[in-house]
């Protein structure tokens, strides 16, 4: 009985920050893309600044996060479809995530995106204390953020929003 009172009350606890969570986002102005710097498996520093002017998915994962493993394919295959028309994807791995982990994962998976590291959590700090994945951003060329997902997204849905958003005036 104890065990199914835990495992209750730490969904319950989830679910709690989940909805106060979106209650928050819904009756906020539109958050900007806070001002960080993305740091990539290839050593190269990317600031936030540098990518206004496109859309910007912003993906925190981790590689033992059996959705965001799952979700992959698919942000591989939104990344892909809108690439060439200005859509950047930038994939923050936790800081608790092994470097090497995360390196074999984009390797062994081909990952076409940026694939970031935030070792220190500031990164995940600057996007609102990001601690659940996956939680992935939508921004928009102006640099605000459109919409926030906790979780696997309707993959449907972000790419019309996608659409939207690209064929919007900078």
């Amino acid at each position: 009985m104890k065990m199914k009172w835990k495992a209750l009350t730490g969904l319950a606890a989830v679910t709690l920050m989940v909805l106060v969570g979106t209650l928050y986002w819904a009756g906020t102005r539109q958050p900007d893309l806070p001002r960080v710097s993305f740091l990539t498996l290839a050593g190269e520093r990317i600031p936030s600044e540098a990518l206004r002017g496109k859309v910007l998915l912003v993906n925190f994962w981790a590689t033992s996060c059996t959705t965001c493993v799952k979700e992959m394919p698919q942000l591989v295959a939104t990344h892909q479809q809108y690439a060439a028309r200005g859509f950047e994807t930038v994939a923050v791995a936790m800081s608790y995530d092994p470097p090497n982990y995360v390196a074999a994962f984009a390797s062994s998976r081909r990952l076409p995106f940026k694939v970031a590291l935030d070792p220190t959590g500031e990164v995940a700090r600057a996007f609102g204390d990001i601690r659940l994945t996956p939680t992935t951003f939508l921004i928009d060329r102006k640099g605000r953020i459109v919409k926030r997902y906790l979780g696997e997204p309707d993959f449907q849905a972000l790419g019309a929003l996608v659409d939207k958003l690209l064929a919007a005036p900078a």
